[in-house]
Formats: structure tokens, sequence, C-alpha cells
């Protein structure tokens, strides 16, 4: 059995080649997911990959969710399928309400390109099932609305269920808890700022690290 991860590409998307190839990287068939798509083609899994979806207008994410293909996303995710959302698919995933919280604009107001270190929070998702506890990751982050943000109740709600998936080694954009990546209940669903998928091999990138969640979906959907 070979899995089948579908990436999504809305107008304004721009990681979608490299979740694509982040996915075939350790095995898996990518299939690609136009916006206007009406079903999922029978996918194991699905990412939200970054960019600027229909150009960021009214706020990051916030046009994309209500794309055709996004209402399969939202029934599929309640149905358990793995979702992962990277960056504009983070942001694209909170306002679906398929993860809790809001990414707004950076500390200092400035778009931030670099490499950062990670911590592993949870490993008990469907994408961080490969990673030991407390794992480091170095991975790029590039993004100018990638502070994370949730009323005391929810911050308080996540860190007693252990869905703070991600936290920051530096905190260069001012999130809150230093959270770079949360969960959903189930653990099922996951977002994270930072790009994993340009952290597949240290030729191109500043390690292999990115691997592990994709691995870790693998694993999950093969054992089923």
């Amino acid at each position: 059995m070979t899995a089948r991860i579908g990436i999504i590409t809305f107008p304004g998307t721009l990681d979608d080649v490299d979740a694509a190839r982040a996915a075939r990287r350790v095995g898996a068939e990518p299939v690609n997911l136009w916006h206007a798509d009406a079903d999922l083609k029978s996918v194991d899994a699905v990412v939200v990959p970054g960019g600027f979806s229909y150009g960021d207008y009214l706020r990051a994410g916030a046009i994309a969710r209500f794309a055709p293909v996004m209402t399969e996303v939202v029934d599929a995710a309640r149905r358990g399928m793995p979702v992962l959302g990277i960056c504009n698919g983070f942001q694209v995933l909170c306002e679906a309400g398929l993860l809790p919280g809001a990414l707004t604009r950076n500390v200092g107001l400035h778009f931030i390109c670099r490499d950062v270190w990670l911590r592993v929070a949870s490993t008990s998702t469907a994408w961080t099932s490969r990673f030991e506890p407390d794992a480091d990751l170095l991975v790029p982050l590039k993004s100018g609305e990638g502070r994370y943000v949730a009323p005391a109740e929810v911050l308080e709600e996540l860190e007693g269920e252990g869905r703070v998936v991600f936290r920051y080694h530096e905190n260069a954009n001012g999130s809150q808890h230093d959270i770079a990546g949360v969960s959903s209940a189930d653990g099922r669903v996951v977002g994270l700022m930072p790009h994993p998928e340009h952290a597949i091999e240290a030729l191109t990138g500043p390690s292999d690290d990115g691997l592990g969640l994709f691995y870790s979906v693998l694993d999950g959907v093969l054992a089923c």
C-alpha cells in the first residue's frame, strides 16, 4: 500500500511543490488538490501548504477557508483524517475552526525569514509520533503574520491537554507561550508556522529534521 497525501493549491500558494516533494521523499504519493475541488480524491492525509492564499486579502487565510476543497477538508478532519497546516496553511486551519487561536502580525511588524530551532513539545499527534520527546528541530521560518495568539482560557486548555506541539527556542515573532504549533483535541490536525517541507535534506535546507512529520503520518496511515 502506498499512502496518498493530498497537497492543496490555492491561488497564491507557494509551497505546494515543496510539500509534494517531501511526501515523495518518505515514499508517499502526493496528490494535487485544487482549491475548487469538491472531493479529496481518496487521499489518506492532507497538507495545507504555505504561501499567500488569495493574496492574504482581508487577513491571512480568511478567504481560503471558504474554498470548496476546505469544506471537504473540514468534514474529513472531523472524521479523523490527518491534516497538516504549514505557515499560511496554519492560518487557514485556524480560520476554518479546525485549530484554536489566530496568527497575527509579528512583534516589530517585520517579515521574518531565517532558520529557527524548535522543540517538539508533543509526540502524541499524527504528525509527530516519530520524534523523541523534546527533540530539537532546525527548520526555516518565513512569515509576516506568524505570531500565535489566543485567549487566556484557550492557552490554558492547550497547555493542560498537551496540545502545544512545537515551541520556539528563541521566540522571534512574539507568539504567546513561545508556541510554534498546536494540535486539535484528537491530535489528528496539526498546524505550525515554520516550514518542515523546506528541511528534508541537508543539501537544500538547514537539516532533514522536517522529514519526521511526514514519516509520522505515513506510519499512522500504513498501520491502519
